[in-house]
Formats: structure tokens, sequence, C-alpha cells
């Protein structure tokens, strides 16, 4: 293998005169993977909640939860990056569409990639909500109205709580796959981690010391998030439910 390995060119400085180091811009990138991650994460959990609910509710309002999570579920997430980045601000209002194209491109790139991943997290955490009550007992429901509250106050009190406890395991994977979805957001311009590692083989030619450095990094993340929602899991476990004792 004809291939020059150089693990030290990670410390080099920039040859683009900035005062970094090549390691530097791949730390840069995973800062902006985890923010853009979480932020999504932030919105697909309420959002995801929200709908998650409206698709148990017995009523037509149901409907609406299944037109959402039809839509984003079926479109391919590179897609709507793209749709969220060029598309949607020609269809807002003038004005809105205008203050957003004059904002500095990392922040277009960095909104847009929120916005889009969080939305299309929902979509699939929406599911899950919406798997977590279907198991409850009915006759939890019942009890909840029978003692004077209101649909909502039901929700909120009775069936969520024990809801959220049940779908941890499978929020888990989709708290691991926003990390690993939020690469494609390099395809609209987001300087993550991905990007960082491909400019930084563009500028040295050192093709795996970057994407080994990249690797790890995914895999550190992912070993974090599992040692926290284990520790979650741990904690919310119900006994006489799925994983508890």
């Amino acid at each position: 293998m004809s291939y020059h390995w150089n693990w030290g060119i990670l410390l080099s400085p920039v040859s683009t005169g900035e005062p970094t180091t090549y390691l530097g811009w791949l730390l840069s990138g995973l800062w902006v993977t985890v923010t853009v991650s979480l932020s999504a994460w932030v919105i697909a959990l309420i959002v995801g909640s929200l709908f998650g609910v409206l698709r148990t509710v017995p009523n037509r309002t149901a409907a609406i939860g299944t037109v959402y999570v039809a839509i984003f579920r079926n479109i391919p997430l590179i897609v709507q990056f793209f749709i969220w980045y060029l598309v949607i601000p020609e269809l807002l209002p003038v004005s809105i569409g205008t203050w957003f194209k004059q904002l500095p491109p990392g922040t277009q790139f960095f909104s847009s990639s929120i916005i889009c991943l969080g939305l299309f997290t929902a979509a699939r955490v929406c599911e899950q909500v919406r798997s977590g009550i279907n198991a409850l007992p009915r006759g939890q429901r019942g009890a909840g109205l029978a003692l004077g509250f209101t649909q909502w106050q039901t929700y909120r009190y009775v069936l969520l709580p024990v809801a959220y406890r049940i779908i941890v395991p499978p929020l888990t994977s989709e708290f691991l796959n926003i990390f690993k979805n939020s690469a494609v957001a390099s395809t609209i311009g987001l300087l993550d981690l991905s990007a960082q590692a491909r400019q930084l083989v563009d500028y040295t030619a050192q093709t795996y010391e970057s994407f080994i450095a990249v690797t790890v990094a995914y895999l550190l993340i992912n070993l974090i998030v599992m040692t926290l929602m284990r520790i979650v899991e741990h904690k919310s476990r119900l006994p006489g439910y799925i994983g508890g004792k």
C-alpha cells in the first residue's frame, strides 16, 4: 500500500490562513453537528408528541397526524433539506422570505437544517408516541375521565407519563438517528462534521486520517447518547411494563 499516513496533519495550521488547525476544523464541525442535532431533537420531541397525541384522539383530528406522518416519512430527507432551504423561503410572504435570504449564509444553512431535521424526525417520534399510548390498557383513559379529568388532562397526567416510559428504547434509536441524519445537511452547505472532513481531504489529500477521525467522533457521540439513555431507561422503568422489573 503506497498511501502515506500522516496523523500529524491534524495538528498542522490550515492552508487557508485561518488561525486554526485541521483538527480545529473537525472540532468546529463536531460542534455544529451536536448543536443542530440537539436543537432538532427538541423540535422533534415537541412536534412528534403533539401529533402522536392527535393520532390517538377519538375524533377526526387524528387525520391531521396521519397526513403529517405520510408527508414527512415518504419524502426523502435530502429532498426535504433542499425544499426547506430553497423552496420554502419563496413561498413565504415577501418580507419574511427577503429577510431570510438576507441572513448570513451560515445562519440560513443552520436554521434550515434544524427545522428540516426536526420536523422529519418528529414524524418518526409521532409514531413512537402513538404506539406507546395505544399499548396502554384502555381502562387507563377511562379511569382518567372518571376522575373528572378533561381529555387533555387525561393525556397529560395519566397516559403520557406512562407512554413515554414505555418508548424510551425506540426514542433512543431515533435520538441516535438524528445525529447520523444531520450529515445530510452538508448537501445544502452546512459545515458540519462530515462537511469539514471532506474539506480536510480537499486541502490535504489525507483521506484515511480525516474519515477515521470523523468515524471515531460519531462513535463517541453514539456511545454518550446510548449511555445517557440507558440511565434514563433505568430510572424511568415501571414494574409490570416492558423493561420493568
